[in-house]
């Protein structure tokens, strides 16, 4: 009822709108044809003769009333004319064309004949007259925008540049000059292309190409630019990000895919720019097929299923189909997130959410006996390097023996594939975690001679904007203004993408034949420190003087830089050329086993050095650093 109530409402005060514009344009075509008689006779009433101010009164009553009927035909009230464009200026051209052609036509048929200047003059001015009546709203709002006054909660209007002066950054341009509740205004654009520049859109000046941008900055006082180009690659937008972010401007772009779909553009399209996007990298390509016939109708386990890796998983997965998608993890709030938002954007998956932690090896066993998992991705583990490094009996408990529990119970029940999310510091590790990980791979490698499932692990470095990684730990910072602590000035990282590592951990599966250790392409590695910088440098401030950045020295286990291979590992290509197989150590899964035996022991007294020392004789490449 009240909707109906609301809808007859808003229908109308949508006829009252129609009806007010449509009494002025029956004001506006009188007028128009009564200047135009007049300006015939030299402003002066007296040298109108009586018989053509007769014949206007009959011209003027029939054209008012067949101009009114073809400007409904044409729909001229339909229009928003806060959003007005060349489309609707035509249209309203034509209008008034017709309609003089056809009431000129009537008058001379009729024998009510006006002067032929009055008619050629009359036109003009009913074209200026209408088209200047419904642009008159917008250009009072454009005026408005682009003064120096203040909102009405006093805040200084943002100054914004758009680069990118094509089809985007036009449309973005009369966006801004539509929106009344915008507390922004687009002040001049930039382009590289010679042809625009000097040129106005909606009357922002084009100033020139990249060359005059921090030119541009300083001159229009500029708060915010917005890349608007959307057919860049990669290396060409973060080469121009470079440029933007010395200006000290808050940084922003045109969600690319929607603008090149559909040919539109809206404010809600502009996104922050990220650190990722400084990064230039290719867009990562799969074998989809590769992946869905492995997938697709088959019991998938993804462990670790709330955490950063573990839910990107549980999201790709459900795009390929699978009979069941069981989500494993011991924290509950992660895993309701993550079973929500796949229950809504995939209604018809069927869907599995279990509460267990991997340590618990009937649970584990349970698990397996009544659903028969055929996939498992198992990116359950602990992660954080200095606490770790503070309880490493947890870590070698959850990481180590939750993997073997898994792995046992996948041979055990005749998994096909069991994948292991891994890490580069598990070479050549300095740390429990990195070392712990490190013997998962053991455990991978020396399991898989002796059963029917193929066990392999695949290993990356770090993951931009992973839960509890750097850089949503240097948001946070720079949000509270600062400081933003870095370990060390020469501390190094390979960073990845989470739908990326995630994207090419399901196509390692699909090479999956057993015993492999896959290690993803991580491009170049970045210094944090830099990372840091971007990042505040994105934020509209600028390093060491808006928020200052401290040292506070490598972290206990933490090392300089992180490394994918070992030194005795060679590395041969897959189809895909962002992944890497590393070669085969040949391990005895018996002589192993033992060494787990007493580890669990170890681990069962809670004697955190006899621990660490264990594990040291494990991994012979550990060389465990306390800083």
């Amino acid at each position: 009822m009240n909707q109906t109530v609301t809808r007859k409402k808003q229908s109308w005060r949508k006829w009252k709108q129609r009806l007010f514009i449509m009494a002025i344009d029956v004001v506006v075509l009188n007028v128009s044809f009564l200047l135009a008689l007049l300006v015939r006779f030299d402003f002066k009433w007296s040298l109108i003769p009586g018989r053509v101010f007769d014949n206007w009164l009959i011209f003027a009553s029939i054209f008012t009333v067949s101009s009114i009927l073809i400007y409904l035909a044409f729909r001229l009230y339909s229009f928003v004319w806060r959003y007005v464009s060349s489309y609707e200026l035509m249209r309203i051209f034509i209008a008034v064309f017709l309609s003089t052609v056809l009431n000129t036509g009537l008058s001379l048929l009729f024998d009510y004949r006006l002067p032929l200047s009055v008619y050629f003059l009359g036109a003009a001015f009913t074209l200026i007259l209408t088209v200047g009546m419904r642009l008159m709203p917008r250009i009072i709002l454009i005026r408005m925008s682009r003064g120096e006054h203040h909102t009405k909660n006093g805040l200084r209007r943002e100054r914004v540049l758009i680069y990118g002066a094509a089809n985007t950054g036009r449309l973005l341009v009369n966006e801004y000059a539509g929106s009344s509740h915008l507390n922004a205004t687009v002040v001049c654009l930039i382009d590289d292309n010679p042809g625009v520049q000097g040129k106005l859109i909606n009357g922002v000046p084009i100033v020139g190409g990249r060359e005059r941008l921090h030119w541009a900055v300083e001159h229009y006082r500029v708060d915010t630019i917005i890349l608007a180009m959307t057919t860049l690659t990669p290396k060409q937008q973060a080469e121009i990000l470079e440029l933007c972010k010395t200006t000290s401007c808050k940084l922003r772009k045109v969600a690319g895919m929607y603008q090149m779909l559909t040919g539109r553009v809206t404010i809600s399209d502009v996104t922050d720019v990220t650190i990722d996007d400084l990064l230039g990298r290719e867009p990562v390509k799969i074998d989809i097929d590769g992946v869905a016939q492995y997938i697709a109708g088959k019991v998938v386990l993804v462990t670790g299923g709330g955490g950063s890796i573990g839910s990107e998983l549980c999201r790709q997965v459900a795009r390929h189909n699978p009979r069941l998608l069981i989500i494993f993890d011991i924290y509950e709030n992660s895993i309701y997130e993550i079973q929500m938002e796949l229950e809504h954007v995939h209604p018809e998956l069927n869907l599995l959410t279990l509460i267990g932690s991997v340590r618990d090896l009937p649970r584990i066993e349970n698990l397996f006996a009544t659903y028969r998992p055929e996939i498992v991705f198992h990116a359950a583990a602990h992660k954080h390097v200095p606490l770790m490094e503070a309880s490493p009996v947890e870590a070698i408990k959850n990481n180590v023996f939750g993997t073997l529990n898994l792995c046992l119970c996948a041979d055990r029940y005749k998994v096909r594939k069991f994948v292991q999310v891994s890490t580069d510091k598990a070479v050549n590790p300095t740390n429990v975690m990195g070392a712990s990980k490190r013997l998962c791979e053991m455990i991978i490698q020396s399991i898989n001679p002796h059963s029917q499932t193929d066990f392999v692990a695949v290993r990356f470095g770090n993951v931009l904007d992973s839960n509890g990684s750097v850089v949503p730990l240097f948001r946070k910072q720079i949000a509270a203004g600062g400081p933003v602590t870095v370990t060390h000035p020469e501390v190094i990282r390979f960073f990845m993408t989470i739908p990326e590592a995630v994207s090419l951990i399901l196509q390692a599966g699909a090479y999956a034949h057993g015993g492999e250790i896959f290690v993803l392409d991580m491009g170049d590695p970045v210094k944090i420190l830099d990372l840091a910088r971007n990042m505040i440098l994105l934020s509209g401030l600028q390093p060491d003087v808006d928020i200052d950045i401290e040292f506070i020295g490598l972290r206990p286990g933490e090392k300089l830089y992180e490394e994918l291979l070992m030194d005795s590992e060679g590395m041969r290509r897959t189809e895909n050329k962002k992944i890497f197989i590393a070669k085969p150590h040949s391990l005895d899964w018996n002589d192993l086993t033992r060494d787990l035996d007493e580890l669990h022991d170890l681990c069962l007294s809670e004697e955190d050095d006899r621990v660490v020392q264990k594990v040291t004789e494990m991994v012979p490449t550990f060389n465990h650093l306390v800083n």
